[in-house]
């Protein structure tokens, strides 16, 4: 049997930990499906993200063309992510909206902060930093977490 040809680009979308990519699931499945040799994804992805706090999750989105090259971009750390770690918690409320739903409180000057990160992605970037806020505020509430002025 021979293998069938690919025609197009074939977009990956990984949720990976800063300075610890390794070969193992779910890059190594993922890649190595696609014939990409997933230790050079590491090994470019590790050095990226060497500037960031190891184990830090990162989405990566990874374009593996029809010759078995590849590329990737990698955008700022997932809201819900920066919002634990600022407040301080391991994770947001089971029960958001209930009765006593508020597991920490978080600040405005925090919420600032995680927009001037979430600001400098290439789809949000067209976005005011107020809309970006909002949106943070938004996200805290349904994790259970207050901010506060």
């Amino acid at each position: 049997m021979s293998k069938a040809v690919q025609k197009t680009n074939v977009l990956l979308k990984l949720l990976v930990p800063a300075g610890g990519a390794t070969p193992q699931p779910p890059i190594g499945p993922a890649l190595g499906a696609r014939g990409v040799k997933s230790i050079d994804f590491c090994k470019e992805f590790n050095a990226r993200t060497a500037k960031l706090v190891k184990g830090t999750p990162v989405p990566c989105i990874i374009t593996v063309r029809p010759d078995r090259t590849f590329s990737f971009d990698t955008t700022s750390p997932p809201t819900s992510y920066l919002l634990l770690k600022a407040a301080g918690l391991e994770k947001g409320s089971s029960t958001p909206g209930q009765k006593n739903p508020k597991v920490g409180t978080i600040s405005v000057k925090h919420v600032y902060e995680i927009a001037k990160i979430k600001h400098k992605d290439t789809r949000l970037q067209e976005l005011s930093l107020e809309a970006i806020a909002k949106s943070i505020v938004g996200s805290a509430k349904s994790m259970g977490i207050a901010v506060v002025p």
